[in-house]
Parts: C-alpha cells; structure tokens; sequence
C-alpha cells in the first residue's frame, strides 16, 4: 500500500476493523477512555466510523489507523493510511 500524503492537519484514529463486507468500505471501531464529570473515573468511549479502504486489503480484527478525510459517501468521512497489524 502506497503512503498517502495529506494536507494541513487531520485528525489520525488508530482502531480495530469490525467490518469489511462492503466494497472498498471498511468500519472501523475507535476505543476512547473519557473522564466521567462527576464519578472521576474512566470510561471506555466506542465510536464506530466508516472508512475507505481503496484496495480491499483490509479484514476483519486488523488493527489500522484512519485520516479524516473529505465526504466520500452519505457515512464515509474518513479514509484508510496504513495496517498496523494483521489479524491472525
């Protein structure tokens, strides 16, 4: 896979892929640990965000890291950069 350059600053999410079923979209679940106001403990955030993956290379379990990116689709926003590990 080529190195994708992008333009000024992007926001950059590191997740698991949760779903590849769709052609060159992948769905890719980011874990946040957020501050709660008023218990003062941390708490696990999931977001689920749609990302697309031009060559198909991406499975299920595979841990990838995704750029914003400008509207692709009604839900795609975001674009894949790179597979930081494959899932066994």
């Amino acid at each position: 896979m080529a190195e994708l350059k992008f333009k000024g600053n992007r926001r950059m999410l590191t997740g698991l892929v949760v779903s590849d079923k769709a052609d060159k979209t992948i769905v890719v679940r980011v874990e946040t640990l957020v501050k709660h106001p008023l218990l003062k403990k941390y708490v696990r955030r999931r977001n689920k965000f749609m990302a697309h993956d031009p060559a198909n290379e991406c499975g299920v379990g595979d841990k990838v890291q995704i750029v914003e990116y400008r509207p692709l689709s009604k839900q795609k926003r975001w674009h894949l950069v790179k597979i930081l590990e494959k899932a066994v």
